[in-house]
């Protein structure tokens, strides 16, 4: 177990319900969130992020330059895709993504996987 908490992980998804499951998740792991729905939000939050979570189905920005930008200022970053989208999981492994996890994956596991990839599965819930 680690005493240091996780630092600040922005989310970049303009779905509401996913928005709002992604930082109830991150929050319940001892996480502080940054929600953001646009590129210029996601350029603004990015410089004090720790992690990044990106929802790659969106329509509001583009998810694999945002996987790319993360990744390049050596962040680590976690993405959301459709389980039998392939292609895309491809690519954004390639653009830098850590891990692609199916929609199905964190409905189901979200707090073992949030709080496993911020180093606190101790303290892994859904926080309200």
């Amino acid at each position: 177990m680690t005493d240091r908490a996780p630092g600040q992980v922005v989310v970049l998804a303009d779905d509401l319900i996913w928005s709002t499951r992604l930082a109830a998740l991150v929050r319940g792991a001892g996480a502080e969130v940054v929600p953001v729905a646009t590129t210029a939000a996601f350029e603004a939050a990015l410089p004090g992020a720790e992690r990044v979570i990106v929802d790659l189905t969106a329509r509001g920005y583009d998810g694999l330059a945002a996987v790319a930008r993360a990744a390049s200022t050596g962040r680590p970053v976690l993405c959301l895709a459709q389980h039998d989208d392939h292609e895309l999981r491809r690519r954004a492994l390639a653009a830098g993504a850590g891990r692609v996890y199916a929609y199905r994956k964190l409905a189901q596991d979200g707090p073992a996987v949030i709080g496993a990839w911020l180093g606190r599965p101790e303290q892994a819930r859904v926080a309200r």
